[in-house]
């Protein structure tokens, strides 16, 4: 299946970078055992290390892991949201905008 993922979506609604989840066991240098939620348990779930990217944990910062279903017909539940805090992180060369929502 070309430009299928392994996550059932492709093309630009396919995912970069899925979690955070719970690091389970070292297995090699290269290698991590990682704990996948069951609506991912068809995925094998030792990944590489090159897979994996760093949390950096903040007291501030929750994440939401209710993901968006889509239907096969492309229709999805819409919530209010609303923007409780934001601000622009600076790095060298970009400006990340960073908001805190809270749902109504």
């Amino acid at each position: 299946m070309k430009g299928q993922t392994q996550f059932g979506k492709k093309g630009k609604l396919a995912p970069r970078h899925i979690g955070p989840f719970e690091v389970l066991k070292k297995i090699s240098l290269v290698a991590y055992w990682i704990a996948l939620p069951s609506e991912m348990e068809q995925v094998y779930n030792v990944f590489h290390i090159s897979i994996l990217r760093g949390y950096a944990w903040g007291p501030s910062h929750v994440i939401d892991y209710q993901r968006l279903v889509i239907d096969e017909d492309l229709e999805y539940e819409e919530r209010l949201i609303q923007i409780i805090d934001h601000q622009v992180k600076q790095l060298k060369n970009k400006a990340i905008p960073m908001v805190k929502l809270e749902e109504v």
